[in-house]
């Protein structure tokens, strides 16, 4: 009940009566005596315009999680660290949309995987003092206005509690392409 009137309470002061000006008196009239008469006048009340204005913001934060066991087999597999010899890194720019990010894993080179919906696989190089270790359970990233995720742009946050940026994204392929 108590969600359903914190939910009412921005559209009921919006249908009160937002971007009305009213005048209220910040002075009671009181009666001055001037010194040295005995006539008694009255002072009129200060008025004070007030506006009314409700804002609504909106934030949305995006989770990107660590590959489970059954989406898992529809994803490109981490590379072993014998396949590491097998891959190479391609450049993609600095720019990767967050929807298309399936997953994310931890590298044992300071960098994350980022499994994409489109079968690529790409690797997220963190800023000097960040380790990728921290970054084992996913991460947050409040999303932007243009729904990507950039390179020395976005702070990502891990549940373990840091904040780190991406200094460069690769992407990773076989040798033999």
């Amino acid at each position: 009940m108590n969600s359903i009137l914190a939910l009412a309470a921005p559209v009921a002061l919006v249908v009160s009566g937002a971007g009305v000006v009213e005048h209220l008196p910040v002075a009671k009239p009181e009666t001055v005596r001037p010194q040295g008469t005995g006539a008694a006048r009255s002072v009129e009340p200060t008025r004070v315009p007030i506006e009314k204005q409700v804002r609504i913001e909106q934030r949305v934060i995006v989770r990107i999680s660590p590959p489970g066991r059954i989406p898992r087999q529809s994803l490109i597999p981490p590379p072993a660290p014998q396949d590491a010899r097998r891959l190479k890194e391609r450049k993609i720019g600095k720019c990767v949309p967050l929807a298309g990010i399936a997953a994310v894993q931890p590298d044992a080179g300071g960098r994350l995987l980022l499994f994409m919906r489109d079968q690529r696989l790409l690797s997220a190089s963190l800023e000097k003092a960040c380790s990728a270790r921290d970054f084992y359970s996913g991460f947050y990233i409040e999303r932007s206005n243009d729904g990507m995720l950039c390179a020395d742009r976005d702070k990502l946050h891990s549940r373990a509690g840091s904040n780190c940026s991406i200094s460069r994204m690769r992407q990773l392929v076989d040798k033999d392409d």
